[in-house]
């Protein structure tokens, strides 16, 4: 990866492959998705090296540390070289995610689309008539 003295933020989320796009990287930044040092940021904030920041990307939140920058989008492996997780950040994710998978279990998709009927009797129950 090449090395910069100043990336925005937006721009370094996208290397760093959390956003599929810099546009989504920038509404995630603007939204309120992206804490640095815990503050909320702008999309053009400069990153440095040693800077903590907070993801918030769906249900997973990532806390970590900015390790190198970089202006342009690389492998998935070298954009893992950009940042460092932190402990605490992996298990609350991983449990979270065990959750997740609990509460699929509860409640499995159905093997087939109802039919006339049971669609019938579903927004019957839904109504509550």
């Amino acid at each position: 990866m090449e090395q910069t003295a100043r990336v925005r933020l937006d721009k370094w989320l996208w290397a760093a492959r959390f956003f599929k796009t810099r546009t989504l990287a920038a509404a995630a930044v603007a939204g309120g998705k992206v804490h640095v040092n815990g503050r909320r940021a702008k999309p053009s904030h400069e990153l440095r090296v040693g800077d903590r920041l907070e993801i918030t990307r769906g249900a997973e939140r990532y806390q970590i540390v900015v390790r190198a920058l970089a202006a342009k989008r690389g492998s998935a492996s070298a954009a893992r070289q950009l940042y460092e997780e932190t402990a605490a950040s992996r298990d609350t994710r991983a449990r979270h995610g065990a959750l997740r998978k609990l509460a699929a279990l509860v409640s499995p998709a159905p093997s087939k689309r109802p039919d006339k009927k049971s669609r019938r009797l579903i927004h019957r129950f839904k109504q509550g008539l």
